[in-house]
């Protein structure tokens, strides 16, 4: 199991810094392959409100990450023509939720020849997924896999994450069979832990959320079976930018992911 881990927004470069350091430590400790995520423009919005600083000073910032701490860097692309220069950092680009159907940036995505991880839209069923993989398989670059020189270890060019249903108005809902039935498109399948614990639109121009569940679907997620885990940190989560109801404590992260070893322990011995 892999881990995609670190602030939702990029707000500052030594929020950042902080955050990848600390996160490499523990992982270091734990023996688990970080992939640091952090975006440098949060487009989708309730309301008109912050968004991180920018693609220049955020690519910059992220370029930073990947040379100090020598880690792969996984973050957003929003519009089709973001990807290249995006590409030039990242080892990882990440198809929003809501673009997750948008055939120009997939297609866009795959020609750079980086991993592309797409999170399905909470719209979405699991099936429906097999749309994004056919796209973005015929645009690869002569259908090969892209390089993995940056990266911890060899893994497949397209990721499938589940970030929790729309369940009416405001609330979302995990159906732990669509991390089951993803897998059996034979590519890896990530639970991202945060978003699943958003509850959209819940307060005035704000989406809220509920931290302390994620522990519970982390290890739920992780008893059904997943390659890999997704979860955004920050030191301060009541002081974010963005997702301050359900980002996990940076000091908290290290306990959880403990605990989800051992259960991925637990299903190996038992084969």
């Amino acid at each position: 199991m892999f881990l995609i881990a670190g602030p939702c927004a990029i707000e500052s470069r030594d929020m950042v810094m902080h955050s990848a350091e600390t996160l490499k430590q523990v992982c270091e400790r734990l023996g688990i392959a970080l992939y640091f995520k952090s975006s440098y423009d949060k487009a989708n919005r309730t309301s008109i409100s912050e968004r991180g600083v920018g693609m220049e000073a955020g690519l910059q910032i992220l370029q930073e990450v990947k040379t100090t701490f020598s880690l792969p860097i996984l973050t957003d692309v929003h519009e089709s023509w973001q990807c290249a220069p995006v590409a030039e950092v990242a080892d990882v680009l990440q198809i929003p939720a809501f673009l997750s159907r948008q055939t120009d940036l997939l297609v866009a995505a795959a020609q750079t020849g980086k991993i592309v991880n797409v999170k399905k839209g909470q719209f979405m069923a699991p099936w429906d997924m097999r749309g994004a993989i056919a796209k973005i398989e015929a645009s690869m670059p002569n259908n090969a896999t892209p390089s993995y020189t940056t990266l911890h270890h060899a893994i497949p060019p397209i990721w499938l994450t589940e970030r929790g249903s729309s369940f009416g108005y405001g609330n979302l809902i995990v159906d732990m069979t669509s991390l089951v039935k993803m897998r059996e498109y034979g590519y890896p399948v990530v639970f991202d832990a945060t978003h699943s614990v958003q509850q959209p639109s819940s307060q005035t121009g704000v989406t809220g959320g509920n931290r302390e569940m994620v522990p519970h679907l982390i290890r739920a997620a992780v008893a059904v079976g997943i390659d890999g885990l997704f979860v955004e940190v920050h030191p301060e989560p009541e002081k974010a930018i963005s997702d301050a109801a359900n980002q996990m404590r940076l000091s908290d992260v290290e306990q959880v992911l403990r605990q989800a070893l051992a259960i991925e322990q637990v299903l190996k011995v038992k084969g």
